[in-house]
């Protein structure tokens, strides 16, 4: 049997982490000169108890309102996702089939409206989507280059699912994303770890809460 030419990796996080940095993964990206926020799909879906989607700890929450404060404070431009379908998902394609609890956002739904505490104010964009990404068939990356942003500051749910897609596309239209840590949210702590550790590597900064609301605070000074 021929020799794998690539070893096991390691499993520890830590050792995981020296084998992609010395790999040439992990580079820092680091903040642009003009940032923009956006909070990724933060509705009663993840936070209500009886809801399938509901998250184990609604701890993004706290997280999302805690950078919100800090970018209205610095004069940020804040972006919000939202998802909403037709009702029974003429619109919603593949993914609907996929997952039946997607049906929770059909229109006019209760678990679709914002978190309380946690909605748009009326100079802030929200675009609507029917898809992971918050890009997709959207015209999010648009509204970003008309304000000419280069930094893309993430937060919101999932973790796996829409905030991933989201760090993604923002990755391949050409915004620096910056994913905050304690202000994103997943149905699965280990899903979470690991997505951020993918993302990090790959495609984005992953940074802590309090890291991110110094920069954005820096902005104004």
């Amino acid at each position: 049997m021929p020799e794998s030419r690539n070893p096991a990796q390691p499993s520890d996080p830590d050792q995981m982490a020296e084998d992609y940095e010395a790999a040439g993964f992990n580079r820092r990206l680091g903040f642009g000169e003009r940032p923009a926020v956006l909070i990724v799909d933060m509705c009663q879906a993840y936070f209500v108890d009886d809801s399938p989607l509901c998250l184990p700890t609604d701890a993004a929450v706290a997280g999302c309102r805690s950078l919100l404060d800090a970018a209205r404070a610095a004069d940020i431009p804040v972006f919000w996702s939202r998802v909403e379908f037709e009702p029974g998902g003429a619109n919603g394609g593949v993914f609907y089939r996929k997952v039946a609890a997607l049906s929770v956002f059909d229109r006019g739904g209760p678990l679709g409206e914002w978190v309380p505490g946690l909605e748009p104010e009326a100079n802030e964009t929200v675009v609507t989507k029917q898809q992971a990404s918050s890009f997709y068939d959207t015209d999010l990356a648009a509204a970003l280059r008309q304000r000419e942003i280069d930094t893309l500051v993430i937060a919101g749910v999932s973790t796996s699912g829409c905030v991933r897609a989201t760090a993604v596309d923002a990755c391949q239209y050409g915004f620096v994303p910056i994913v905050v840590d304690e202000a994103c949210g997943d149905r699965s702590p280990e899903l979470h770890r690991n997505t951020l550790f993918d993302l990090d590597a790959k495609y984005a900064d992953v940074e802590p809460l309090a890291h991110v609301v110094e920069q954005l605070q820096r902005q104004s000074s």
